[in-house]
């Protein structure tokens, strides 16, 4: 697969994706909540969640550079297949974290019987810390991945991982904060007996595009000659 970039670890500013995502959202506040509503809806379609979260980024961009987008744009299925497979990944992942599960704790129960085990405890916590910390690994190499999707139309999942593995390189605590400031702030609005999430949980997408934005600038380049992915280390 041809890719016209380099990849490169990014230089990630926090603070300015913050800012610029209150003022996208501010300044056009009506339409996005509208796309936001129709990617709710998508995410009742089985496995478009996704998918509808990757065509909400694309509606933010045309928005953003001022050219023609409609909130239907979300219904678009063009890319339903790497966002398919990534879903599908993510679920086989997740079942596999639960496969323990299936055999310690019926073990714990033939061998001590109704009594209570503080052995349970010893083993699960630990290996509760371990796969917490495997999941947010993951989840923060990652985290460039919908963007090359979406924005960079990298349909092969194993080609979107490598290059999101380089672009965080000493990013992953920039992006960890980064991700819990939007969060909370995406949040705010459950003070309002939970309706105002609506209002408040789309910046939570807005931010994330303009991270998504900055990057995909960082790793554009001119050069016609120059095809594929180079690692530097």
């Amino acid at each position: 697969m041809n890719v016209n970039f380099t990849a490169k670890p990014i230089n990630f500013k926090l603070g300015e994706y913050i800012n610029k995502g209150f003022e996208l959202l501010k300044k056009d506040f009506g339409n996005i909540f509208v796309a936001f509503l129709c990617c709710m809806v998508m995410s009742i379609i089985p496995f478009c969640g996704m998918l509808g979260v990757g065509n909400f980024y694309q509606y933010l961009r045309k928005l953003n550079k001022g050219q023609q987008a409609s909130p239907g744009d979300i219904f678009n299925f063009d890319k339903f297949m790497p966002y398919f497979i990534l879903q599908l990944i993510i679920l086989a992942g997740i079942i596999v974290l639960y496969v323990p599960f299936f055999f310690i704790m019926p073990a714990i129960a033939i061998t001590q019987g109704d009594d209570p085990s503080p052995w349970l405890s010893v083993i699960m916590f630990p290996y509760m810390l371990i796969a917490y910390a495997a999941v947010l690994y993951f989840v923060l190499k990652g985290f460039y991945i919908p963007a090359l999707i979406s924005f960079k139309d990298i349909t092969d999942i194993k080609t979107a991982w490598n290059t999101s593995k380089i672009m965080t390189k000493n990013n992953l605590l920039s992006i960890f904060l980064f991700s819990l400031v939007v969060g909370f702030l995406s949040q705010i609005g459950i003070l309002a007996c939970g309706i105002g999430l609506f209002l408040t949980l789309p910046f939570l997408y807005v931010a994330n595009y303009f991270a998504y934005e900055d990057a995909m600038n960082q790793i554009d380049y001119n050069e016609i000659s120059e095809i594929g992915i180079t690692e530097k280390y």
